[in-house]
């Protein structure tokens, strides 16, 4: 007499776990030994009292990267200054007078350029083992519309790259 054992399908959970395993490993990790950031700072020049729209200049920030792998995402932060926040404006100072300014991460002066808190947003950029650098245009408007007082207006900001 012969007896024979149900067969029995293997539970869910091996299947998926075999179908993985068949994927292979994921790619290696990408990593960055360390980075330097330097900047091209955001020279407004002359102000017109109450001129009509804002005044907007460029800068730059460049980040260089040694000990590359793969392909990286870095975060850049940019600090308050001054004004010890983002929102309505950053401040540019001269002994007790300010002028409102801000520091803006596109084209079209729509997102102020912070480190994600406070109504900002973290600047990105990617990072490659061909090319471990990368150049960051950075937006400054002084809002239009101040009549301030005569002098030399300025602000520092600091920048952090996270890698």
């Amino acid at each position: 007499m012969s007896r024979s054992a149900p067969v029995r399908s293997p539970p869910r959970a091996l299947l998926v776990c075999a179908a993985l395993a068949l994927l292979g490993p994921g790619p290696a990790r990408a990593a960055i030994a360390s980075c330097t950031v330097s900047a091209v700072g955001v020279a407004f020049g002359a102000y017109t009292p109450l001129q009509a729209t804002p005044l907007d200049v460029n800068g730059t920030i460049n980040i260089t990267c040694t000990g590359v792998t793969g392909r990286n995402g870095v975060t850049i932060d940019l600090s308050t200054g001054s004004s010890n926040s983002y929102l309505p404006t950053r401040k540019l100072t001269a002994g007790a007078y300010t002028l409102n300014y801000n520091l803006y991460f596109d084209a079209a002066y729509t997102q102020i350029w912070g480190n994600g808190t406070g109504g900002s947003v973290q600047g990105t950029a990617t990072i490659r083992r061909r090319t471990p650098n990368a150049s960051l245009p950075v937006y400054g408007a002084v809002a239009a519309g101040q009549d301030p007082a005569p002098g030399s207006y300025g602000d520092t900001i600091l920048v952090s790259v996270n890698y």
